[in-house]
């Protein structure tokens, strides 16, 4: 997959089936529309293309910087790059970029600059100033420009219509069951191991304190959970905590792994982890003893749920 950041650095001059938004999350919903490009642009002899956008468009005309995200770039690009898309462009999202009309959208970018022959999206896509054109807009304007628009419906799980915006709640609200099955995947988190406090080791529980550089990246609810990782070409398995360590009076949130059967050296290393179950809820216990207790008690738990 060819990564391109920003259009103003694409140049293929080959015709295109794309595919346009944030795909935050990648997810089911996602994957439907993703499946049907790779095969169209198959079919066709397009290169498939998704045209995304960073930051999210929300960070930049809301001033929502509360928001969190299901991905940072670099895991989106990660998945989309798993999936065996052609092209992936970057596209810088500005205040500018947004007062593109949807003529202009269309006309300059889409079909000059893109080359695009065959859109696949969603039902309810909407594009250009204010977001004021929809579906049946972009169907107009393929009559006149020659291009193809196919129109894909909602993806349901269950009877329950898939979105970003579900999936971040159920993180929010601890439900990584319902997370992961409308993702598709299990969730992810990626950052560098830091030094921490040793609390861990003293415990004989020793921990890997991930910190993620991203800021906008949702860190679920705080908690324990059991998780799944790779690390020098080994998959490993351990627990994760979530929170401030109440028990030993922490102040700062931290994200801290035991894993198990795996004690080398992971200071300075990038790591991703794989969220698979959450076992419980943060606790503070009445001692060091009774915590340690619970950690052991939580990691035959984990043992259970990967057996």
């Amino acid at each position: 997959m060819v990564t391109v950041q920003s259009l103003s650095k694409y140049d293929e001059p080959h015709p295109t089936a794309i595919t346009i938004g944030t795909f935050d999350g990648v997810h089911i919903g996602h994957r439907k529309i993703l499946e049907r490009l790779i095969k169209n642009a198959a079919t066709l002899n397009l290169k498939s293309t998704v045209l995304t956008f960073f930051p999210h468009p929300r960070m930049v005309l809301q001033k929502d910087t509360d928001i969190k995200l299901l991905n940072t770039i670099d895991e989106k690009t990660q998945i989309l790059k798993n999936l065996g898309l052609d092209q992936l462009i970057i596209h810088p999202f500005t205040r500018e970029f947004s007062r593109l009309t949807a003529t202009e959208f269309v006309r300059d970018i889409l079909v000059n600059d893109l080359k695009t022959k065959k859109i696949i999206i969603g039902y309810d896509h909407r594009f250009g100033r204010n977001r004021n054109a929809n579906i049946t807009d972009l169907k107009a304007f393929g009559n006149t420009l020659d291009f193809e628009v196919e129109e894909i419906p909602a993806q349901e799980v269950e009877e329950v219509s898939v979105s970003s915006t579900k999936i971040r709640k159920a993180l929010e609200d601890g439900d990584i069951t319902t997370a992961n099955s409308y993702l598709g995947y299990s969730y992810m988190l990626t950052g560098t191991i830091k030094k921490g406090k040793g609390l861990g080791r003293k415990l004989n529980f020793p921990t890997a304190n991930l910190h993620i550089e991203e800021n906008y990246k949702l860190v679920p609810k705080n908690g324990v959970y059991v998780v799944k990782s790779t690390l020098q070409g080994e998959t490993v398995y351990g627990m994760m905590n979530i929170g401030y360590n109440p028990t030993v009076a922490g102040k700062e949130k931290s994200t801290e792994i035991n894993f198990f059967d795996f004690d080398q050296d992971l200071y300075g290393k990038k790591i991703q982890i794989e969220i698979l179950h959450r076992i419980r809820d943060e606790h503070k216990f009445d001692s060091v003893e009774e915590l340690k207790q619970q950690l052991q008690k939580d990691k035959e738990t984990s043992l259970k749920l990967l057996s």
